[in-house]
């Protein structure tokens, strides 16, 4: 019962910022932030970290693994992207030569042509017919700003 009054007292929140003018939206963005902010940011910037701010105060911020990705990208200190967790039943879909392969997910391994494997970098290799990260060959990770196996 508390959660759900919490959630309407941040919405009433939320809709009352439109009311406040640019002197009122710095004085709350002050209050969370406990910074002063930049004079460069225009209202609408202003509205959209105050609206974060008490989201987050009210619903949890982010994880603490995507924090520290996030600190270690802006200290501009290369760092990989948090693994993601495959879920059993997922199907994943890779064009190699023409040709479209269908991997399902399981709890221990994937399928491939009706075949179980231990890992996506057997399939990888079964594909391609060399050693390979299946992550990588699947478009799982990223290096440089695009998917790997894009050209």
């Amino acid at each position: 019962m508390a959660r759900v009054r919490k959630k309407e007292s941040l919405a009433g929140e939320l809709e009352r910022l439109s009311d406040l003018d640019l002197d009122q939206l710095r004085r709350r963005w002050q209050d969370l932030y406990g910074t002063v902010p930049s004079n460069r940011l225009s209202r609408l910037m202003l509205m959209g970290g105050v609206a974060y701010r008490l989201q987050e105060d009210a619903l949890g911020g982010l994880p603490s693994a995507t924090r520290r990705f996030l600190d270690k990208t802006a200290a501009g200190t290369p760092a990989s992207a948090p693994a993601r967790a495959l879920k059993s039943g997922t199907v994943l879909l890779r064009e190699w030569q023409g040709v479209t392969h269908h991997v399902t997910v399981l709890e221990n391994g994937v399928l491939y042509r009706d075949q179980r494997y231990r890992s996506l970098s057997a399939v990888a290799r079964q594909i391609s017919g060399i050693h390979r990260s299946g992550p990588d060959f699947f478009g799982l990770k990223r290096q440089g700003g695009k998917r790997c196996g894009e050209g």
